[in-house]
């Protein structure tokens, strides 16, 4: 079977998003190009680090442009993005390996995240051969979403990204595990439960 791949260069909206409620959420990224939707599921931690290695990779470009990039120090307010997903929100896959990269000639970042797909091998040094193999496998690879930004779609993406994530249950005041509605065991007081 081919490769799918869902491009969008440019999409019309590029965010992260959950469905469900604090504690129980399903993380999703969704690209919107006219009338097409691919919405891709992934893990939180997943979320927190592409919005945070997106916007290391935007300090980066301004950094050694001196200042000349077409990419802004902070997400520009005319392209904040507060809206829920688009509905219906239909997971094409979950997200397995992600990547990115800056394009100097077009002045956009490029977002890849393919689908999670379990190998068999029995030793590391096979299973990271077949890894390898299959990440560069254009044709027979496994589905990918392939969405490419400008500088100011970037920046907007990962301020919403790392507001989705810490929208969650409030943190405990003295573990820092986070809070459930229907109360915590705080370990640091030796198991007593505390209500919300």
């Amino acid at each position: 079977m081919s490769r799918q791949v869902f491009l969008y260069d440019p999409p019309d909206r590029f965010v992260a998003g959950t469905v469900g409620l604090p504690g129980r959420r399903t993380f999703f990224l969704q690209a919107t190009a006219g009338p097409r939707v691919t919405s891709v599921a992934l893990e939180k931690t997943q979320v927190a680090a592409l919005a945070e290695r997106m916007d290391e990779l935007l300090d980066e470009v301004v950094r050694r442009s001196g200042g000349n990039a077409s990419v802004p120090a902070v997400a520009p307010t005319e392209v904040h993005d507060t809206g829920p997903l688009d509905s219906p929100v239909e997971e094409e896959f979950r997200v397995g390996t992600m990547a990115l990269a800056w394009d100097g000639e077009e002045q956009r970042m490029i977002v890849e995240a393919q689908a999670l797909v379990e190998l068999d091998a029995e030793t590391d040094e096979d299973l990271a051969e077949a890894e390898e193999r299959l990440l560069q496998d254009e044709e027979n690879g496994p589905p990918m979403l392939r969405v490419r930004l400008t500088g100011a779609q970037a920046r907007a993406f990962t301020k919403r990204a790392l507001d989705v994530v810490n929208a969650g249950r409030p943190p405990c005041p003295l573990c820092s595990l986070p809070l459930d509605p229907e109360g915590h065991v705080c370990p640091r007081q030796n198991g007593y439960r505390r209500g919300a």
